[in-house]
């Protein structure tokens, strides 16, 4: 009998489609209508009372737009264990609580890709690719004013937060999306619009890479 190590059995890894861009541009609309498995990072927030969380100013308001108000290294983790094993348990994250409220369970169920989509997506772009897990990664882009009002309607139906904060956060965003979009490029994004997004996410889920030795 040979005394040579038997080889592991190769481990099929899916690659992740990292979807930016500035808040309201319709990333959860996108990612659902791609039809593959969805890691929404907007679930990775901290909490409400974590110390660490930016400040917009010295009154205390709180910074939701920084990416130090949101755990990358958790959201790594997760991605990596569902590129790895199809399967992870992910944080649930209520917006108007400011807390994580309950966990799931996510499972790819063999699809070669899935989804992760936020606003700080881009963020973890190089991460993803040094690990060998991109797909793609995208940054939605529409006109300032379009993004604006789909941010509020959708921030209003929710009740994410009150009305007076929105609309200060809303056109403090609308004044800053160019300089948004163009920072998620420099981090490696490619800007498009929605059905640019679509054909490219779906192109990533129809190619499987080899299975990992």
């Amino acid at each position: 009998m040979s005394d040579s190590p038997v080889n592991p059995v190769p481990i099929p890894r899916a690659r992740v489609v990292l979807l930016s861009g500035p808040s309201g541009s319709g990333k959860s609309s996108l990612a659902e209508r791609a039809g593959l498995p969805v890691l929404q990072l907007d679930d990775f927030y901290k909490d409400g009372d974590d110390p660490t969380l930016p400040l917009l100013s010295a009154a205390g308001a709180v910074d939701w737009d920084s990416p130090r108000s949101w755990h990358a290294d958790q959201a790594m983790a997760v991605i990596r264990l569902l590129a790895e094993t199809g399967r992870a348990e992910v944080p649930v994250y209520s917006i108007p609580d400011n807390a994580r409220i309950a966990t799931r369970t996510l499972e790819l169920d063999g699809s070669a890709a899935f989804v992760a989509e936020g606003i700080f997506a881009a963020e973890i772009a190089a991460r993803c690719a040094a690990e060998g897990l991109l797909g793609d990664a995208l940054c939605l882009r529409n006109g300032p004013m379009t993004t604006a009002w789909r941010r509020f309607r959708r921030d209003v139906r929710e009740g994410r937060k009150s009305v007076p904060f929105l609309v200060r956060r809303g056109w403090r965003l609308m004044r800053a999306e160019r300089g948004i979009v163009a920072h998620q490029v420099e981090l490696g994004a490619y800007a498009c619009a929605g059905p640019e997004a679509l054909r490219r996410v779906r192109t990533v889920a129809d190619t499987r890479e080899p299975a990992a030795a």
